[in-house]
């Protein structure tokens, strides 16, 4: 590889793990603000979005410069290709948390109707996922991103417990009703995550072997 086109790609790398790491505490502290119904740190995520939304421009802009300027071959225009739309992924991670804190902040302290429980379960899957997927990209490790979109399939089956058990609620008594449609939404967008996550790791295992796959 060029050194020129290498210190591009290297500050691409830099820039990318930052917006992944940014996406994995948006999540963090936006269930952490739904479980413990901290409105302030709801906020913050809601806040934080603009460096999401930042951090995908410059990235963009820079792969687009690199492809442009420094006519990278094989492997590394694969790469920067890739790493475009490895980001529309993290910036739609990024709204599906404001999406969460918003439901947060419009809640407020208006106590739960109930133990909050699988959907921190769900999202504490989401979140290992957002982390492994941004170890296998690092590493290139095909098998681990492998790994790490199978994991939708676990997120799939506590959505899907979760949408029957609030259903039922609803249908038992519509008291809550509100509450019970506004965590429903949580839920969907906890799979959404899931499912911008699993793009990802197909993404690296294409950066990595070239091998296009779908899960």
């Amino acid at each position: 590889m060029r050194p020129k086109l290498e210190l591009k790609i290297a500050e691409i790398d830099e820039l990318l793990l930052e917006m992944g790491t940014l996406a994995e505490e948006q999540l963090t502290n936006c269930v952490s603000a739904l479980t413990k119904q901290n409105v302030e740190l709801a906020k913050i995520v809601i806040g934080r979005d603009e460096r999401m939304d930042e951090l995908e421009t410059i990235i963009e802009q820079k792969c687009l410069n690199t492809i442009a300027l420094q006519n990278p071959l094989a492997g590394d225009l694969r790469k920067l290709s890739s790493v475009m739309k490895i980001i529309t992924d993290l910036e739609r991670i990024g709204d599906h948390c404001v999406n969460i804190a918003e439901i947060v902040v419009e809640i407020g302290h208006v106590p739960h109707f109930k133990p909050l429980v699988d959907l921190p379960k769900m999202a504490y899957i989401v979140q290992e996922m957002i982390r492994s997927t941004l170890d296998s990209y690092v590493r290139r490790d095909a098998a681990l991103a492998t790994l790490t979109a199978q994991r939708d399939d676990e997120v799939d089956v506590l959505y899907i417990e979760i949408y029957k058990e609030l259903l039922n609620y609803i249908h038992d008594d519509k008291t809550h009703m509100d509450q019970i449609i506004s965590l429903l939404f949580i839920g969907r967008f906890l799979e959404r995550i899931a499912d911008h996550v699993t793009n990802i790791c197909e993404r690296t295992i294409f950066i990595a072997n070239g091998k296009r796959v779908s899960f």
